[in-house]
């Protein structure tokens, strides 16, 4: 029977498809993937402090993720409000913030519970969309073209055949299988999408999902992988291949487009992990020479923690109180090595080549 998109996909198929999903081709590019993957976690384990650019990493997926659902902030704007001690107005900065919140709690969760369960879905959308809201449990959803207005997916319908789906695709996410855990990705992350389990919030859930899983197998010790950036820049090419599963039962598209999301997102993240350490060293160097009575390497991790800094964020790492630690931001500044702005009254300074790099500026 030739699938209609008008109605609901309730004989949606269970996890794992009968098509071939490791085809020569595919298995291919599973090893460029898996390498490219295991070089970003080595580069990342290498860092003389893995922490450090993590919030930097973090914050840049939740603004990515977000406007893949036309949620827009700027990147100035959303590392101004993760620092500042202002209460924050704009609707769409919010919601990006609320995605970082939710990612690092499905990281504190599979850490006390490695499973991925739907209950902590629901609960991942309930921090994203900052909801009480859970399972779709009224009809009529349908997924629309915004160029055309018409139809081209309506998921299943009803809460029970809805959480019938959900426990079906988490038995097959904890379950030991042959599978290659990236392959095994890419069937988990159209499944999710696919089921369109939530009334809000699906898209951002899924991609933090993917995230988690990556952890869970082993393959990434903190969520840092960018992933959302990559579908940002292929969001046409990203539809089109999950309709092909649905449409055509293409499942070695998209797999193949999944594979290269990871391969791409982790050449690149390892790139500007090495472009971020070079600059720290740079700077580190010059502050050394200009101003070495107050250098120190922990002063240096709290100019690269986050492109904004405040006197607080010196004064937490015990290098001094709150007039000193302003001091060494007034000297870093005249030296030409920050930028002081002004938010909502509160001063913050700008390490802006750190964020010229952020922007791919530099």
């Amino acid at each position: 029977m030739k699938y209609n998109p008008l109605k609901a996909y309730n004989k949606l198929p269970d996890l794992p498809p009968k098509a071939n999903i490791e085809s020569m081709v595919i298995l291919k590019k599973v090893i460029s993937a898996s390498r490219a993957l295991s070089e970003l976690k080595g580069a990342i384990t290498n860092l003389p402090n893995p922490l450090l650019f993590i919030d930097t990493i973090n914050l840049q997926e939740a603004q990515a993720s977000s406007a893949i659902e036309n949620i827009i902030t700027t990147q100035d704007a959303l590392f101004q409000a993760s620092v500042a001690d202002v209460k924050i107005e704009n609707p769409a900065t919010k919601e990006v913030i609320h995605y970082k919140d939710a990612l690092w709690f499905g990281v504190d969760e599979i850490k006390k519970k490695p499973i991925l369960t739907t209950n902590l879905f629901i609960a991942i959308m309930q921090i994203v969309k900052k909801t009480e809201a859970g399972i779709r449990n009224l009809l009529g959803t349908q997924l629309k073209n915004p160029a055309t207005g018409l139809v081209v997916y309506t998921p299943p319908e009803g809460e029970t055949i809805i959480r019938d789906k959900l426990k079906a695709l988490e038995d097959f996410i904890n379950t030991e299988d042959n599978i290659d855990p990236l392959i095994k990705l890419a069937l988990i992350h159209y499944q999710f999408e696919a089921i369109h389990p939530f009334f809000d919030g699906n898209g951002r859930t899924g991609r933090i999902i993917l995230l988690l899983y990556l952890r869970l197998c082993g393959l990434m010790d903190l969520p840092a992988l960018y992933l959302s950036s990559y579908i940002l820049k292929n969001k046409d090419e990203y539809y089109t291949k999950l309709r092909g599963v649905t449409e055509k039962n293409d499942w070695e598209s998209w797999i193949l487009f999944m594979l290269d999301m990871i391969e791409v997102t982790s050449t690149n993240g390892r790139k500007r992990i090495e472009k971020i350490e070079h600059l720290m060293k740079k700077m580190g160097d010059e502050i050394q020479k200009e101003l070495p009575k107050i250098y120190s390497k922990d002063l240096l991790e709290v100019l690269f923690h986050l492109p904004y800094i405040k006197r607080n964020h010196i004064v937490n790492v015990g290098l001094g109180n709150i007039k000193t630690s302003g001091t060494y931001l007034k000297n870093l500044e005249e030296k030409g090595f920050l930028k002081s702005i002004t938010v909502c009254k509160e001063k913050l300074f700008l390490n802006y080549r750190l964020m010229n790099l952020l922007k791919g500026k530099e």
